[in-house]
């Protein structure tokens, strides 16, 4: 292993692919210190499950996908554990059998400072530590629903996307000099301005008199993709309609095979997701609290079909009371909608204008800016 010159300080991320969004968030805050500190700052990220969990945890990126079609199973785990005294038995459980792969993670990864963007190991890890070892932040990326294991009152700087989520923190025991709303980190193709949205559906091949629905399953295809958008081919709305199924090659095969009443674009995975949501008029997707944050930058009304319960349960109630969307997971109830706002197009620019309030574009760059001030590295490329 080669390790970072001394001279540059190097930050260790500790992540895993337990859902998409931990990955992007360490990845968004990366391109951030790479953006405003070009050559200062070294980092590097670990997926502590895969590389040091002990058996069978090492296997939870893989299962989880599985693990999220149980919703009833996952709810009862995520609200068992979620309390400050459940979560200190389940970690004094625990402790025996995971010390030896905190330490050892540790010791094969010096760092300057560490950041983890995943609830799980932020209490192995600050028991592992010695009083003279490095500090370590935590930037968690659960949007309002955030369970008691982001909270631990030795990191140093806890970083949070809602005021919500900050006011959680303070009542587990945090002091408010150690607790910072910035927002959710993204990536910075989906911070740009929206730009001219004709241009956009030129070049996409979409049409330009028709308000285009965006449907979204995450990078998985998750969800009742298929349910919903027969029902809006079923509904004959006046619009087009845009189907990602991410990384579900079945359905969209199934999907391609099917016949639409209404202008259809099905797309597997892509990577002009910030081009789609600047394009779009409406985005219909499951409460995951990156995508609802990357809707908000580009203005995008929301219509939220499904969630993980428990934990996207706060995300929901956040997207209704601040007015920038709705919950549909009836079809029935989300054709309604859909046929409300383009009947009533001042309805939906008056959410558009809800998202925009809440939209949190520096992000990333705020949390890079902590993340170089705590190392001493002051002057940001502007």
């Amino acid at each position: 292993m080669t390790h970072p010159e001394p001279e540059q300080p190097h930050v260790l991320f500790l992540f895993s692919d337990t859902g998409g969004g931990h990955r992007s968030a360490a990845e968004a805050i990366i391109e951030a210190i790479n953006l405003d500190y070009p050559e200062r700052i070294t980092t590097e990220m670990v997926d502590f499950f895969k590389e040091y969990a002990p058996p069978p945890f090492d296997l939870a990126p893989e299962i989880y996908p599985d693990m999220s079609k149980v919703p009833d199973v996952w709810e009862f785990g995520y609200k068992l554990s979620n309390g400050p005294r459940r979560a200190h038995f389940f970690y004094n459980v625990m402790w025996p059998y995971i010390r030896r792969a905190a330490y050892k993670l540790i010791a094969e990864h010096p760092y300057d400072l560490l950041v983890t963007v995943h609830p799980i190991p932020v209490v192995p890890i600050s028991r592992a530590m010695r009083p003279s070892s490095p500090p370590f932040f935590t930037v968690v990326t659960d949007m309002v629903s955030t369970h008691a294991w982001w909270y631990n009152r030795r990191s140093e700087l806890v970083m949070v996307p809602t005021e919500i989520a900050r006011q959680r923190g303070l009542a587990l025991g945090l002091r408010p000099d150690q607790i910072r709303v910035v927002g959710l980190p993204v990536a910075q193709r989906f911070c740009q301005p929206v730009g001219d949205r004709r241009q956009l559906r030129s070049r996409l091949g979409w049409p330009q008199d028709l308000p285009v629905i965006l449907l979204v399953g995450g990078g998985e295809g998750m969800g009742p993709l298929g349910k919903m958008a027969r029902a809006i081919s079923e509904a004959h709305l006046n619009a087009a309609l845009v189907i990602v199924t991410g990384r579900n090659h079945k359905l969209k095969v199934q999907l391609e095979s099917e016949e639409w009443t209404l202008p259809t674009f099905i797309y597997g995975f892509v990577r002009e997701m910030p081009d789609f949501m600047r394009a779009a008029d409406v985005l219909l997707t499951k409460a995951g609290p990156g995508t609802i944050s990357e809707a908000f930058i580009a203005g995008l009304p929301i219509i939220l079909y499904s969630r993980m319960p428990g934990q996207e349960d706060g995300n929901v109630t956040y997207v209704i009371n601040e007015g920038a969307g709705v919950w549909a997971p009836r079809p029935a109830r989300m054709v309604e909608i859909l046929r409300n706002w383009f009947e009533h197009p001042h309805e939906l620019e008056t959410v558009a204008v809800n998202c925009r309030r809440l939209a949190r574009p520096d992000s990333s760059r705020l949390i890079a800016q902590a993340i170089a001030a705590k190392l001493g590295v002051t002057e940001a490329i502007t």
